[in-house]
């Protein structure tokens, strides 16, 4: 029982020949002797790599599972466009998928806590508000807006009562206005 076929689900946007570099198992190797524990933390390292399960599948399979890490937000610096996660964490850089929010905060990224905010927020929101929203722009944790793509804006405040806010904000906007301010979700306002 050795290695004769190494098969690899769920991959979107990474190559099959990366995984296979990472995994670094040969054909002809005794199946017994896979540590798919090693394995899966060298495809772990694959910076598009969410999440990674690596099998034996007897008699002579070895089924390697990806998840992708999926774009959240992207933000722009002077080396091009980057991609961040639901976690915050900068995988990638190469251009955004449409309905993707551009992400306005001093210092980006996973262990930025007005990232952090931002990211609540859009967890949030419902699809129907979240494909609206074009860009986030946060000064702080509590100074948080989202700028729809139709130039509206919703005045979101603080991440807290995030789900309120965003059970609110949506029949809002069926109101004539430009500014949607759901930051006191106990009294939104409409200008």
């Amino acid at each position: 029982m050795s290695v004769r076929e190494t098969a690899v689900v769920g991959l979107v946007s990474i190559p099959e020949e990366e995984v296979l570099a990472a995994l670094a198992i040969e054909d002809g190797r005794p199946l017994l002797r896979v540590d798919t524990n090693a394995a899966a933390r060298r495809v772990a390292q694959l910076p598009k790599v969410a999440s990674v399960r690596v099998q034996r599948v007897y008699p002579s399979t070895v089924r390697v599972t990806v998840t992708e890490r999926a774009p959240a937000v992207f933000f722009d610096s002077p080396q091009g466009t980057h991609l961040l996660d639901a976690t915050g964490v900068d995988y990638a850089i190469e251009p955004p998928p449409p309905g993707v929010p551009r992400l306005k905060v001093d210092n980006p990224g996973a262990g930025d806590p007005t990232t952090q905010a931002v990211l609540a927020v859009l967890a949030a929101t419902p699809p129907p508000l979240r494909l609206q929203v074009g860009e986030v722009v946060a000064t702080s944790i509590s100074d948080i807006t989202l700028n729809l793509l139709d130039g509206r804006v919703i005045v979101w405040g603080s991440r807290d009562n995030s789900q309120r806010k965003a059970d609110i904000a949506l029949p809002l906007l069926t109101q004539p206005g430009r500014i949607y301010d759901v930051s006191s979700p106990d009294l939104p306002t409409v200008r």
